[in-house]
Formats: C-alpha cells, sequence, structure tokens
C-alpha cells in the first residue's frame, strides 16, 4: 500500500492544461475554467480514490504508472483500442469498468477518438498541448444515439488531458464531469 501511495503522490505533481491558440477560440469558458483547475480537482479526486477497495485503487494507480511520453516521433495513435473509464471521487471513492473498444481515426487534420461500445459513449478530437500532452475535444452519448458535437450540447461536452504512458498505452483524465464523480479516466491499451 506505500508503494501504491507514493506513486499517487507523484502523480499529483502536474502542470496545468491551458486552453490557448486554437483551443481558445472553441472551448467555452466553462471548459477553459475546468481545464485552468485540473491540477486541483485531480488531487482531490485522487485523495478520495485512495478510499476505495483495494483491488480497485490497484487497478487507478496501474493506470497511471507510467513517465509521459511523446506524442510524436513516429508515434502512430490511429487504430482500435481497449479502453476502460475509471470513474474517481464524488459519489463513490472509486468506480472502475470494464473493457469496452475505442477506434482513433486520422483524416488529415489531426487524430479523433470514439468510444464505440458500451452504454456511454464519446467522439471528439485531439489538440496539441506539448510534446508530451494533448488536450481532447468532444462530446458524450448514450448507446447507439447520434454522436453529438462539442457545443452542441454543454451538458454532454468533454475536455481531458491526454498523456501517453507507454508504448501502447494512452490515458484521457475528464477534469470535473458532469455527471458522478469529480475525475473520470478513459485508460486506452493495445
Amino acid at each position: 500500500m506505500r508503494k501504491i501511495c507514493f506513486a499517487l503522490a507523484a502523480l499529483l505533481v502536474s502542470s496545468t492544461a491551458q486552453a490557448d491558440g486554437e483551443l481558445d477560440k472553441i472551448l467555452s469558458q466553462f471548459d477553459k475554467d475546468r481545464l485552468a483547475n485540473f491540477d486541483k480537482t485531480r488531487s482531490e479526486a485522487l485523495s478520495e480514490g485512495l478510499r476505495g477497495a483495494p483491488a480497485d485503487v490497484e487497478i487507478l494507480t496501474g493506470a497511471l504508472d507510467g513517465k509521459p511520453m511523446p506524442m510524436d516521433s513516429g508515434f502512430d495513435m490511429t487504430g482500435t483500442w481497449k479502453c476502460r473509464v475509471i470513474k474517481v471521487g464524488g459519489l463513490l471513492p472509486l468506480t472502475p469498468y470494464g473493457w469496452f473498444k475505442c477506434r482513433v481515426t486520422d483524416d488529415g487534420s489531426g487524430w479523433s477518438l470514439e468510444k464505440i461500445s458500451g452504454s456511454q459513449r464519446l467522439t471528439g478530437r485531439f489538440f496539441t498541448e506539448s510534446e508530451t500532452r494533448l488536450v481532447f475535444v468532444g462530446a458524450g452519448h448514450v448507446n447507439n444515439d447520434p454522436a453529438r458535437k462539442y457545443g452542441s450540447d454543454p451538458k454532454e461536452d468533454q475536455v481531458a488531458v491526454v498523456t501517453r504512458l507507454g508504448n501502447n498505452k494512452i490515458v484521457l483524465e475528464f477534469p470535473a464531469p458532469q455527471y458522478e464523480s469529480k475525475l473520470d479516466i478513459l485508460l486506452m491499451e493495445r
């Protein structure tokens, strides 16, 4: 448990995602604020998450284990990924879900993500923030309802800080989601 707590303490120290340039034109003020408060939200959520069941805490720490790696330098995110959602803080300390399918495509203007299975789905685009960090901007929808575009329904808008923590491991962290938790994590592996 000491090793897990130490690993999470190290994860609490990160730089804040700032929306600027192209993102500044796209994002609502609400989402700019969510990203600006990312570190605080993440810290509070992870503190609550540590009170979860030991097996769930192990899933959480495994998801966040790794050092940020460059998102470019020959890395191709396109293709099918297995993905799982981990809800941290809020109504319950920690709730990991099973594995679903996600797909990343590139239309020539950048990477797009779709969560294509499970009842809660999402779709959106990635924007470069730094060499090791992206910002995801998208929207959620339920089951086979038509996918939404960011801005079409503010309650379904989603923003996330995105890091690559392994050769085939991407983590999206959604600060202050509209429903249930303080932080949603989408872990993608292949």
